[in-house]
């Protein structure tokens, strides 16, 4: 019973749930940080919560990328159209390399979280200062597109080693 528990699957699985879960929680978390940093800023100038929403926005694309890397792992896999069978070392393999977007998921999005902020107080203060707000939080944003890359790129990888 345990070695049916622990496998190359439930490995590989285990990988791309944590992805989305851990780079998902971090962009909640971020968003909610914006959210009320934004909430407070529309409480005296309701007017700008188009530009409020688009800095609340930003952080809440890691957990869309985490979540890519679980699509990954699925279809690469084999999950989806049930061939998966993999090794340990092949599961050891595709949970590793989940492992850069669950981490930098996390970190950016809430390292995200408090530029734009930071960037909402700005606009609060000059409403046409926006696009620079969304330029310094997108900067941040950055290293989460360069984690996204290498999850995915080493699974299409690790999938040609099969």
């Amino acid at each position: 019973m345990v070695k049916e528990i622990f496998s190359g699957n439930t490995l590989a699985l285990l990988g791309g749930v944590l992805s989305a879960i851990i780079a998902g929680l971090g962009s909640a978390k971020a968003v909610r940080m914006v959210g009320s940093t934004a909430a407070g800023i529309m409480n005296e100038k309701p007017e700008l919560f188009g530009k409020m929403v688009i800095l609340q926005a930003l952080p809440g694309t890691q957990g869309i990328y985490g979540l890519l890397v679980w699509f990954f792992v699925m279809n690469f896999a084999g999950f989806f159209n049930g061939t998966a069978n993999l090794s340990i070392y092949q599961g050891l393999l595709y949970f590793l390399a989940c492992i850069p977007m669950a981490v930098v998921g996390y970190l950016s999005a809430t390292h995200q979280a408090k530029v734009a902020c930071d960037g909402a107080v700005m606009v609060s203060k000059n409403p046409g200062e926006q696009s620079k707000a969304i330029i310094l939080a997108a900067m941040v944003e950055t290293y989460a597109i360069f984690a996204l890359l290498v999850s995915v790129l080493s699974i299409i990888m690790i999938s040609n080693l099969a």
